[in-house]
């Protein structure tokens, strides 16, 4: 006899989530920390596109290597989204801020939309 559970137990076990896993996990600032998220997200890619060592990289934003490591691991904490937008004009990227209506009548949110 096995201990596998069937896929009607697994569904019941399964919660989807809200689309902001900060907000899941119940952070406080959770729609901040997705637009970092997702601004770090842009400059990683960038910087993997461009084929940049971390050296490099470190060079161009003006912070020091071990600093880019960490940003791009995910410790980006301690920048706020205005730096994080500066770095990715320094890597050539034109950074647009849009204020519209909500959709819904909800109350707003953050969001990120890279081209």
């Amino acid at each position: 006899m096995t201990n596998r559970k069937t896929e009607a137990e697994i569904d019941d076990q399964v919660e989807t989530g809200s689309g902001n896993v900060f907000a899941d996990l119940g952070l406080p600032d959770a729609d901040t920390h997705l637009v970092k998220a997702e601004l770090v997200r842009k400059i990683y890619e960038i910087i993997r596109s461009r084929r940049l060592t971390q050296a490099k990289a470190a060079e161009m934003l003006g912070i020091s290597q071990p600093d880019v490591s960490r940003l791009l691991k995910g410790t980006f904490r301690d920048y706020s989204v205005e730096r994080l937008m500066r770095f990715l004009t320094v890597l050539g990227r034109d950074v647009d801020i849009v204020i519209r209506k909500p959709k819904s009548r909800r109350s707003g949110r953050m969001s990120v939309e890279a081209a």
